[in-house]
């Protein structure tokens, strides 16, 4: 695939689908700015979030509950350290909430 070919994505946070893409000819830098810019595998998700494989898969569908945020790039599914850092802290607070309710 040539190097200044459309990328197109679709990304999934929150409930909502957006498409992201970029028809431009610059050059993607290769150097990251930190390693929280990079993105996950469904394996590393699984590992980072102590889980299995399958349960990331879940989490990923439209008939879940409680989706995980997550890209899909092409037929890839990638994950953003942060975002699912945000998706625990928010399953954290729940929990923290239910919890004294009793």
């Amino acid at each position: 695939m040539p190097r200044d070919a459309a990328l197109t994505a679709t990304a999934h946070v929150g409930g909502a689908t957006s498409i992201l893409s970029s028809g431009t000819n610059e050059r993607v830098p290769h150097a990251r700015e930190s390693i929280d810019d990079e993105l996950l595998t469904v394996h590393d998700a699984a590992r980072l979030l102590s889980v299995s494989v399958s349960w990331v898969y879940e989490h990923t569908r439209d008939t879940c509950a409680d989706p995980l945020p997550f890209v899909k790039l092409g037929k890839y599914l990638r994950f953003d350290r942060r975002d699912l850092r945000a998706y625990v802290d928010a399953r954290r607070e729940e929990s923290r909430r239910l919890s004294r309710r009793r």
